[in-house]
């Protein structure tokens, strides 16, 4: 018999994990209890109109998704048209010209960085965010482009899952589940060579500056170097990070002054 209160907890915790929300995270945006967060994954406590109402905000997406059982609410790849600000309550839109950048790049990195032991999910969305902050921080122009949301262990690129999907399924990654020490690990290998033509030379320059100076550290180590960063530090818990929050850095914070000893 299907009981949708089982169904619905299912899902919440699947976002809540995909987005890196602990339950105690999940809980303090909720003003409720760690317990009844557990409960409502559970399918034991059932929801307030409220409550579903701040998920949808939380998660980045509308109520109507977030009710529909049958469907992930899942982020949605479009042909290239403008790209509107992420708000609560809206899907997020992905241009294709951000799709083949945001393609690129991630392959730039797995295959110049990829094989590391520490480059595993969590690295890599804090390596694409620094990437993208700083080149914005430079020029004032968006590189990837992506949304990133603000949680409990940095900055998370909303996009990512349903990317690597695609390239999973037209072969172009590898996704991999392993371990760094005895931490579970996701890692995603290159299939092919990123397409160099896609990316101009001072995007590269910022790139390579990027992993130059933060691919070495672990998934605990660049978190917590996440959230020292001013755009984290100004943005609300489960909000996104605005791209012009990165002018109230101020040197030698700038990720192009850091020093190489970090």
């Amino acid at each position: 018999m299907y009981d949708f209160n089982i169904a619905f907890g299912k899902r919440i915790r699947i976002l809540r994990e995909q987005t890196e929300i602990s339950q105690q995270a999940l809980a303090k945006l909720l003003d409720i209890s760690r317990p009844a967060v557990s409960q409502i994954e559970s399918g034991e406590r059932k929801i307030s109109a409220e409550e579903l109402k701040k998920l949808s905000e939380i998660f980045h997406t509308s109520l109507d998704n977030l009710l529909n059982l049958g469907k992930e609410p899942e982020v949605i790849l479009e042909e290239a048209k403008k790209k509107e600000p992420a708000k609560p309550h809206i899907r997020i839109d992905v241009p294709q010209k951000n799709l083949e950048k945001f393609k690129e790049v991630l392959l730039y990195i797995l295959n110049k960085v990829g094989s590391k032991p520490n480059i595993g999910e969590t690295v890599i969305y804090k390596l694409l965010y620094f990437i993208d902050f700083d080149f914005y921080e430079k020029y004032e122009e968006q590189l990837i482009g992506a949304t990133y949301m603000k949680n409990k262990y940095g900055p998370t690129p909303l996009e990512f899952r349903k990317i690597i999907e695609k390239m999973s399924k037209d072969k172009e990654i590898e996704q991999i589940k392993s371990s760094f020490f005895t931490y579970p690990q996701i890692k995603y290998l290159p299939l092919r060579k990123p397409n160099l033509s896609k990316l101009m030379a001072n995007e590269i320059e910022v790139i390579d500056d990027v992993l130059h100076k933060l691919s070495d550290m672990n998934a605990s180590q660049i978190s917590e170097y996440s959230h020292n960063d001013v755009p984290w530090l100004t943005t609300e818990d489960g909000k996104v990070i605005e791209y012009e929050s990165v002018f109230y850095r101020t040197p030698p914070y700038s990720l192009r002054d850091y020093g190489e000893d970090i």
